[in-house]
């Protein structure tokens, strides 16, 4: 065994721990933390308008793979710091670097680390900035994370005289760091029109100068919040004008914009500084506490609920809200370096004093507005009580226990870190899988057809249907708020859930149905990175010499035919059942070969509404949309 002793500690210099565990700081090499750089820089060009210096940010996907940000802030400062370089070559090549610690130059902000640049600047390939200030434009450059312009006494070089300010970053991330390199285009201009909610004061500009894809907008939204949530709410038979407030508590600006539909659905989005928190925290808390109170407090004041009657639930009374959250706070606390959930403490008792104060004053001003919301909740309750019954059927009921289900073939080990189940359609192609699969980790469930579209059906229906029974009590982790609340991660028994459907039209149908039930019962397994899409071939070649070669798309084939001419055999596989078992564990099954799609959802409003746009009830939106986008789409031969 080796000897762990002194000389076994590493200490990594400056930036390099960036690079070793971008993980730590990003959340990832995928796409998502690719995207995530952009966001780092953004952000604090919003920070600058945050604090009143700011009007515009123009963000641009470049034709090399780079990206653009700049802004007309007031420029990152050039002068000499106390280290001796200039504060830019500072914030940029310093971890915990930045103007954020004190309340002084900025009251509030999203990037609080000190790491975002620096972050940006080491998990690039180079990293170009232009600062327009004092009349000057002054140039500075890095490769990878390393200063490659030599200073004079210590400060930036100029390239020519401004009457401009802010601050202009190019950068290209690093192909040796990232497992992708292409920014998400359609990622990008949700978060910046998210962020132009946010802001009514800002408008962002987009630009892609990607070949074939050139596209200029504009995010402009001076009705902030309150059209952040007409928008989340357009086609959807609304109950009243949308309610909305702001107030100040404890040093913390709390805002808040509020309408419920006529559905089944709970949608509420928090932010901390402009930070779109993703996993709720704090402030929401305080948020749902206060409303539920409210709603009861009116309910019984209006004689609606009776001394006998137990209250409504949080989420009865949150039965078809839909609801941003967005507060600023001078020194909040987040868990991550991603932000992804608020920890300040404070922050529940602003949100819950403003929250108090303000919709007790609506309230009593618009008595028809709080009775029309604790229509909703009445009708949640009865909707609860009989999910309540339905979910006590069926796991009461023997037949659908997880050991005696006769679809499941299950895998030999016990370890949900180790295992991995696919979902596949039919019995030709479960019983492929069953047998070229690895029976020590791969579990198979077959399921007959397409099954129940949740985004239309009743709870009761849902939880009635066979495949989607079959499939809660597969998984083992029960499902979500909303719709029972007793969803637990850590019982489930499989890392990895695989949609494994054929490579057509009717493939993508059943792929599209058994996401929207994933996201709509069980999103955190979306969110934790558990849900895979397989990607089985369409076509295998075989030249009449060399060996076969299998493609994933009619474009590879095309590319494979002006290479090889007609010099082949072309074998297509309309189904996974045409595959014998050692073709299916080559090019599906097998880890070491296979390929996979991680599905993640980068961006929740945009999920939700595309989920209800194309599985919902309401035909003119989905009809208007499939017009729209009609040239897009991949036609199945």
């Amino acid at each position: 065994m080796q000897d762990y002793n002194a000389g076994s500690i590493t200490v990594l210099e400056g930036l390099e721990a960036v690079r070793v565990r971008p993980g730590m700081y990003i959340g990832g090499v995928g796409v998502k933390g690719l995207n995530h750089l952009i966001y780092e820089i953004m952000d604090n060009s919003i920070d600058e308008h945050l604090a009143g210096y700011c009007k515009n940010i123009w963000v641009t996907l470049n034709a090399d793979g780079s990206c653009t940000v700049r802004d007309d802030g007031r420029g990152i400062p050039v002068e000499m710091h106390q280290k001796g370089v200039s504060a830019e070559r500072v914030v940029l090549s310093t971890l915990h670097a930045g103007g954020k610690f004190d309340n002084e130059s900025y009251k509030t902000s999203g990037g609080l680390h000190g790491v975002g640049s620096s972050v940006v600047n080491a998990l690039s390939s180079f990293l170009d900035i232009k600062i327009y200030r004092s009349g000057y434009i002054h140039h500075d450059r890095y490769e990878r994370g390393v200063p490659v312009i030599e200073l004079k006494k210590g400060l930036l070089p100029t390239v020519g005289k401004t009457k401009e300010s802010g601050t202009e970053i190019t950068f290209l991330p690093d192909d040796t760091i990232f497992e992708v390199t292409k920014f998400r285009a359609d990622w990008l201009k949700s978060r910046m029109h998210e962020s132009a909610y946010l802001s009514p004061g800002l408008i962002l500009h987009f630009i892609n100068k990607r070949e074939n894809e050139y596209e200029e907008k504009i995010y402009h939204e001076p009705e902030g919040i309150v059209a952040y949530v007409k928008e989340l709410n357009k086609g959807k038979e609304v109950m009243h004008a949308p309610i909305s407030y702001k107030g100040v508590c404890d040093n913390i600006e709390v805002e808040a914009a509020i309408q419920f539909v006529d559905a089944f659905e709970e949608n509420i989005l928090g932010f901390c500084n402009n930070i779109f928190t993703q996993e709720g925290g704090t402030h929401i808390a305080g948020f749902k506490t206060k409303f539920t109170g409210l709603i009861n407090t009116y309910a019984r004041e209006l004689g609606i609920l009776k001394d006998k009657d137990s209250n409504f639930t949080g989420a009865d009374t949150r039965n078809g809200m839909t609801a941003i959250v967005s507060i600023k706070h001078p020194d909040p606390m987040f868990e991550g370096q991603t932000k992804t959930k608020l920890a300040s403490a404070d922050a529940t008792r602003a949100v819950l004093t403003v929250t108090g104060d303000e919709l007790t004053r609506y309230f009593d001003r618009n008595v028809d507005v709080v009775k029309s919301i604790i229509s909703c909740a009445e009708k949640s309750a009865k909707i609860r009580k009989a999910e309540e019954r339905a979910k006590t059927n069926m796991l009461t009921k023997s037949k659908f226990s997880f050991e005696s289900n006769g679809k499941l073939a299950n895998c030999e080990s016990k370890d949900p870190s180790k295992c991995e189940i696919f979902i596949v359609e039919g019995d030709s192609a479960g019983g492929s899988a069953k047998t070229a699969r690895n029976r020590n980790f791969q579990a198979i469930l077959p399921i007959r057809g397409k099954i129940l579209n949740v985004e239309k059906a009743s709870i009761d229906k849902v939880l009635a249907n066979a495949e989607i029974k079959t499939m809660i009590n597969t998984f083992g982790c029960g499902f979500s708020e909303g719709y029972g609340n007793d969803f637990d991660i850590s019982k489930l028994r499989y890392d990895k859930i695989i949609l494994m459907t054929d490579a057509d039209v009717d493939g993508s149908h059943i792929d599209t149905l058994l996401l929207t039930f994933l996201y709509r019962f069980m999103p955190e397994l979306i969110y934790d990175g558990h849900v895979y899409i397989a990607m089985p071939p369409l076509f295998k070649v075989v030249p009449k010499r060399g060996e076969g070669v299998y493609l994933y798309d009619e474009k590879a084939l095309e590319d494979y035919r002006k290479k090889h001419k007609d010099n082949f055999t072309l074998q297509r596989y309309k189904g996974l059942g045409e595959m014998d078992a050692e073709q299916l564990w080559e090019t599906t099954l097998d880890p070491e070969r296979r390929v996979l799609k991680k599905v993640e959802i980068e961006d929740a409003r945009l999920a939700s509404e595309i989920t209800e746009l194309l599985m919902g009830s309401d035909v003119t939106p989905r009809r208007n949309f499939i017009h729209e986008h009609a040239r897009e789409a991949v036609i199945d031969a």
